[in-house]
């Protein structure tokens, strides 16, 4: 049961006189609070048990562009609610590297508009977004497998299940 109180302002005049046919003060009026106290009430088929429903997860994994000492690609992990999340913000959410040194300094924030966050999409790429029109004009001379970040969305909503990112996909064997 909600409660909620309310406060209503009523005007109430003062005196006034009459000094030699001249109106010598003016009516003012001085606002009295009156507390009203409304109660509503919700009825709900079930009272005693919320309903919670999970939203479904992605899990993102994502490939460093070169192997460490022992030969392996570094993987760093990632989870990202369905639908909610473009790539490039869960990967600076979580301090995943996205950028190469030029575009670290010249990257245009996410507008679509550099083409310097582009990765490659090793599995998953049905969990995505298709290609936006921004992407097949940067991209067009790439494999259908690299994404712009900035115009990927993850997943629709609905879908679960795991994507594999390879970060900066042009410096892989380089």
């Amino acid at each position: 049961m909600a409660s909620l109180n309310l406060t209503s302002i009523t005007p109430q005049p003062t005196g006034f006189t009459w000094n030699n046919n001249s109106y010598r003060n003016p009516t003012i009026f001085i606002p009295r609070k009156r507390h009203v106290s409304v109660t509503l009430a919700t009825s709900s088929p079930e009272t005693n048990s919320p309903t919670t429903t999970e939203k479904p997860e992605i899990e993102l994994e994502f490939i460093g562009p070169n192997p460490g000492n022992d030969g392996s690609y570094p993987v760093d992990k990632a989870k990202a609610i369905s639908g909610e999340k473009l790539l490039r913000n869960i990967m600076l959410d979580n301090k995943i590297e996205l950028y190469a040194a030029y575009g670290k300094v010249m990257n245009c924030g996410g507008g679509g508009s550099c083409g310097t966050c582009i990765v490659e999409i090793v599995d998953g790429k049905d969990l995505l977004n298709e290609r936006t029109n921004t992407e097949r004009r940067y991209l067009k001379k790439k494999p259908e497998s690299w994404r712009l970040a900035c115009q990927t969305i993850v997943g629709n909503k609905e879908n679960s299940g795991k994507v594999v990112v390879q970060r900066l996909p042009q410096w892989k064997n380089a």
